[in-house]
């Protein structure tokens, strides 16, 4: 399984930092070209690497954490998107009038045509979500939703081996919205930071 992060700005960087923690190779990219960014990819840590967006959407799981009104752009770089896995870790805020009542994620899954898209890792902040995730004898929850249920396994594997507790809260529009901003009104569960005890 590959991984690349798309946006390197604080959420894409704290996302590196968890991967770098684990020594698990996650590739890197943003609208700035890979050799802006590769110092300071290789500062993170060794498995961190700088490319292209052509070159970062070549992985098979890639993680979005551009601005909201971004990820048109990312789209329409490949001509289909079947057979990857996308996390929406975007927020939307305030809620753009487009959206039109969908959750963010929802409206995000109809420009990544034939992507499997989960929401994840998008309610805690840049800091929490970059620091160490075993906590007090537990783990840091990440809360996960899809309206693909498959999709949302191999995620969680992943959420699991960068130290994190998935949690996983179902459709988009159902467990899912408490993830999701509504209007000018945050989730229930977004900068909420859990921690799952050792069972």
């Amino acid at each position: 399984m590959s991984y690349a992060i798309v946006g390197f700005g604080k959420i894409g960087q704290a996302l590196a930092h968890a991967f770098a923690r684990k020594n698990i190779e996650v590739t890197v990219a943003s609208r700035r070209p890979p050799e802006a960014l590769a110092p300071q990819a290789r500062a993170i840590g060794p498995t961190v690497v700088a490319k292209s967006l052509r070159e970062a959407l070549e992985a098979d799981t890639i993680i979005l954490a551009v601005p909201f009104g971004e990820h048109r752009e990312v789209a329409k770089a490949l001509p289909s998107w079947k057979g990857k896995t996308v996390i929406d870790a975007m927020n939307a805020f305030p809620v753009p009038e487009e959206l039109d009542g969908l959750p963010s994620s929802a409206f995000v899954a109809k420009a990544f045509t034939g992507a499997k898209l989960v929401k994840g890792f998008n309610h805690l902040i840049a800091a929490t979500l970059a620091a160490d995730p075993i906590v007090e004898g537990g783990h840091r929850v990440v809360f996960l939703s899809s309206d693909d249920e498959d999709a949302i396994a191999p995620v969680a594997a992943l959420a699991k081996q960068l130290g994190f507790a998935p949690v996983k809260l179902g459709k988009l529009n159902e467990g899912g919205a408490l993830v999701h901003a509504r209007g000018r009104t945050w989730g229930q569960l977004i900068f909420q930071d859990l921690f799952k005890k050792e069972q």
